[in-house]
C-alpha cells in the first residue's frame, strides 16, 4: 500500500464519519431512530439501502461464484428480469406493508394475527439474522487481512491471536457507532454518501483494471475450461455444480416468495415519504446495481487470468505462493481472488477498491446491526414490558441491543470455523425465518382468509424443515463426521444406515418454502370464521357494498399499465424510468430465449444451417454484454443517482427541520393499531 492508496482509503472515511456526526443533531424521537422519521426520498432510499451490497463480504460471495461458474450464472439469470421488475412495478409486498404504517415487519404480524405470534416471529427472525449475519463482519475483516498483506497473526502477551479478530472489532465499533449515533437517520445519510462515492470510484477502478489486463489475456484463460465446465458457454457447463440453471430458477420463485421478508434493511421499508416512493426506490436500486456488477467480474477476471495466463507466471508466483500457504480450504477458496488483487492492482488503484470496501463495510454492518438491534427491541424486549417506555428510555433499549448484536458478530465470527460457500451458507440461514415468514406475510397482506393458526404452521414448519436441512446439511454432508455418525451406528448394528446428505442450500430452501406454504392454505381454510377486513389495515376506505353485501369493485380496462402494476401514482417521468427498465429486462430475457434455443437446436442438427456459438463468439458476446454496455451504464448511473442522491439529502434535512414530533409512533401496537 503506498502512500495514494492509504490517502485514497483516509479521505472518504473522514468525510463520512463527520457527517455522520452531524446527523445525530436531527434525532429526536423514536420513529426518527427506527424509521428515519418516515422522510426518505427515493434516490436516497435506493443509493443508502444498496450501500449494503458493496461490502468486502458481497465482493467475495459474488468472486466465488464467478471462480466456480464464471459467466454461466450472468446467461441464467436474465430468467429473472421481468419477473423481478414486474414485483417491483407493483410495489409487491412492500407497497402494502407501508401502508400499514407499522415499523417492524413483527409489528405487522401483531397487527394481522396476534401479539404471542409477533413474539415468536420476532425470536425467530432475529436468531436467523443474528446467525447469518455472524460472518459477515469476520469475512470483510480477513479480507482485509489478506488485501492489505497484514500479518495473518499477531501475539498479545505471549498468546498468538488471528489478526483478522482485532481488526474485525475495530470495523465493528466503526459500524456500531454510525448505528447508535442518530439510528436510521444518520445511516440514511452516511450510506448514501458511501454509496455516491463508491459509484465515482467504480468508474476509476474499472478503468486501471482494463490498463492492467486485457480482455484478450482474460479470454485465454476464461475460454480454456475442460468440456462440460466451461466459464462462457452455458450449453457447455452442465457439470458445474450449485450455481447453475436450477439454481437461478429455484431463485427467482424463493426471491419472490421472500419479498421483504428478511429484516437485515428492515427499516429502511417503513422510512420512505410515501409508499409510492418506496416502490421507485426498488425500482431504481436495479439500474444503479449495474455499476458494482461490472466492477465485480472485471476484479474476478482480471485475478482469474493473472493466477493463471503465462504472460504473468513471474509476477504472480509470490501471490500463489502465499494462497497456497492459507490452511482452510474454505478460506483458501475465498481469500484466492483477494490476494490475486493485492499484487496485480497499481497504485491508486488498489486504495480505490480498498476505500469502496470499507464504505461497504461499515454501510452494511452498520445496517445489520441497525436492523436486528431493531428487532431485539422492539419485536423481542418491548411486547413484555407492562406499557410503553418513555422516549428516552426507548432509544436507550433500542441502543443496548445494536450494542448486543455487536458483540453477539464479534464472539460469533472469532470462534465459528466457515466450511461451505458464502451464498449458501445465506440461504440457509435466511430459510430458517423466511421459510414460514412469506407466507405469513403474502397471506397476511393480499389474503383475507388467512389466519393465526395458518401463519403458526408455516412458521413452524418452515422453521423445522430449514433447520432441520441444516444440521442434516453440516452432519451428513460432511464426510467426515457422516463417517463418524455411521461409525458410532455400527457399533450397535446399525452402521451405513444414515445416507449421504447431497441438498444444498438452495434445495433445502425450496422444500422448506412449498411446505409452509401448503401449510399455511390448508389450515387457514379450515380456521376461518370470518373474512379478515384488510382494506381497514392498509388504511384504505372499504369499498361500496351490492345488494347481496358483496364489495363493488369497479370495473378498469386491461391496460399494458395495469398488467405491468403501473397505477395513478406513476407521474410521466415514473412511468419512462419503469418503462425503461421493463423494456431492459424484458429484451434480455428475449436474448435468452432466442439464444438458447438457437443453441440447444445447433446442438441437435435437427436444422444444417444452425449452428451452437462457438467458443470464440461466446466470448465476444460476453465482452459486449458483460463488460461493455455496464461499463456504459456506470458512467450514466454515476451521474444521475449522485445528483438524485444529493437532491435528496437537502429535501431530507429540510423535512426533518419541520417535522413534528409525536411520540406515539414508537412500534407498539394497541387494539391492532400501530402506534
Amino acid at each position: 500500500m503506498h502512500f495514494i492508496d492509504w490517502t485514497i482509503i483516509a479521505l472518504p472515511l473522514l468525510i463520512v464519519l463527520t457527517i455522520g456526526i452531524f446527523t445525530q443533531r436531527y434525532m429526536k424521537s423514536v420513529a426518527h431512530f427506527v424509521s428515519g422519521g418516515r422522510v426518505g426520498g427515493r434516490y436516497l432510499l435506493a443509493v443508502a439501502k444498496g450501500e449494503m451490497q458493496a461490502g468486502a463480504v458481497v465482493f467475495v460471495a459474488a468472486w466465488e461464484v464467478f471462480a466456480h461458474a464464471g459467466f454461466v450464472p450472468s446467461w441464467w439469470g436474465w430468467i429473472t428480469g421481468p419477473v423481478g421488475i414486474i414485483v417491483a412495478i407493483f410495489g409487491f409486498v412492500i407497497y402494502r406493508f407501508r401502508e400499514t404504517r407499522a415499523m417492524t415487519l413483527a409489528q405487522f404480524f401483531e397487527q394481522r394475527y396476534s401479539r404471542n405470534f409477533r413474539s415468536f416471529m420476532g425470536v425467530l427472525g432475529f436468531v436467523a439474522g443474528i446467525i447469518n449475519f455472524g460472518i459477515i463482519p469476520a469475512v470483510g475483516a480477513r479480507f482485509m487481512v489478506y488485501y492489505l498483506h497484514l500479518p495473518p497473526e499477531i501475539t498479545v502477551f505471549s498468546y498468538s491471536l488471528d489478526t483478522y479478530i482485532p481488526l474485525m472489532g475495530v470495523f465493528l465499533a466503526i459500524s456500531l457507532t454510525l448505528a447508535i449515533s442518530g439510528g436510521l437517520i444518520t445511516l440514511m445519510v452516511t450510506d448514501c454518501i458511501e454509496g455516491i462515492i463508491s459509484q465515482l470510484l467504480y468508474l476509476f477502478i474499472i478503468v486501471g483494471v482494463l490498463c492492467v489486463v486485457s480482455w484478450s489475456e482474460m479470454s485465454a484463460v476464461l475460454g480454456t475450461r475442460p468440456a462440460g465446465e466451461s466459464m462462457v458457454n452455458p450449453f457447455d457447463a452442465w457439470n458445474v455444480q450449485d450455481f447453475n440453471l436450477w439454481y437461478v430458477l429455484m431463485g427467482v420463485f424463493l426471491s419472490t416468495y421472500g419479498t421483504m421478508a428478511w429484516q437485515n434493511s428492515g427499516s429502511y421499508n417503513s422510512a420512505g415519504i410515501t409508499p409510492h416512493e418506496t416502490r421507485m426506490a426498488g425500482l431504481l436500486g436495479r439500474w444503479r446495481e449495474s455499476g458494482k456488477t461490472v466492477v465485480v467480474v472485471l476484479l474476478a477476471a482480471a485475478a482469474i487470468t493473472y493466477l493463471g495466463h503465462p504472460d504473468f507466471a513471474a509476477a504472480s508466483a509470490e501471490a500463489k505462493s502465499e494462497i497456497a500457504a492459507i490452511g482452510q480450504p474454505q478460506i483458501q477458496t475465498q481469500m484466492t481472488i483477494p490476494v490475486a488483487l493485492s499484487y496485480l492492482l497499481p497504485i491508486g488503484i488498489k486504495g480505490a477498491l480498498a476505500a469502496v470496501l470499507l464504505l461497504g463495510i461499515f454501510g452494511g454492518d452498520s445496517t445489520h446491526l441497525h436492523s436486528w438491534g431493531g428487532i431485539l427491541a422492539q419485536d423481542i424486549i418491548l411486547p413484555r414490558l407492562k406499557k410503553a417506555p418513555p422516549p428516552e428510555r426507548h432509544i436507550k433499549i433500542l441502543r443496548w441491543s445494536i450494542i448486543a448484536v455487536a458483540l453477539f458478530a464479534f464472539i460469533f465470527g472469532a470462534l465459528f470455523r466457515q466450511t461451505e460457500y458464502i451464498i449458501m451458507w445465506w440461504s440457509v440461514t435466511t430459510a430458517v425465518y423466511v421459510g414460514g415468514a412469506g407466507a405469513a406475510i403474502i397471506g397476511g397482506l393480499y389474503w383475507k382468509k388467512g389466519t393465526s393458526a395458518g401463519a403458526w404452521a408455516a412458521a413452524i414448519s418452515g422453521s423445522i424443515f430449514s433447520g432441520g436441512g441444516i444440521l442434516a446439511y453440516k452432519l451428513l454432508g460432511d464426510t467426515y463426521l457422516s463417517d463418524w455418525l455411521n461409525a458410532a451406528l455400527g457399533l450397535v448394528g446399525l452402521g451405513g444406515l444414515l445416507p449421504a446428505f447431497t441438498l444444498n442450500g438452495v434445495q433445502i430452501s425450496l422444500f422448506a418454502t412449498l411446505i409452509a406454504i401448503t401449510l399455511y392454505v390448508v389450515i387457514s381454510l379450515f380456521t376461518c370464521r370470518q373474512d379478515y377486513p384488510i382494506n381497514k389495515m392498509l388504511h384504505r376506505d372499504e369499498l361500496p357494498t351490492g345488494p347481496d353485501g358483496k364489495p363493488l369493485v369497479p370495473k378498469r380496462p386491461w391496460t399494458l399499465e395495469r398488467i405491468v402494476g403501473i397505477d395513478a401514482n406513476f407521474s410521466r417521468s415514473d412511468k419512462w424510468i419503469t418503462g425503461s427498465l421493463f423494456a431492459w429486462a424484458l429484451f434480455w430475457f428475449s436474448v435468452l430465449v432466442v439464444g438458447s434455443v438457437w443453441n440447444l437446436v445447433g446442438q441437435t442438427g435437427a436444422i444444417s444451417w444452425v449452428k451452437p456459438w462457438s467458443n470464440e463468439a461466446w466470448l465476444g458476446f460476453w465482452h459486449i454484454t458483460g463488460i461493455g454496455l455496464p461499463i456504459l451504464l456506470t458512467v450514466i448511473t454515476g451521474v444521475w443517482f449522485t445528483w438524485g442522491g444529493v437532491r435528496d439529502i437537502r429535501a431530507l434535512f429540510k423535512s426533518l427541520k419541520l417535522y413534528k414530533v409525536d411520540d406515539s409512533d414508537n412500534g407498539t401496537v394497541s387494539d391492532h393499531k400501530p402506534h
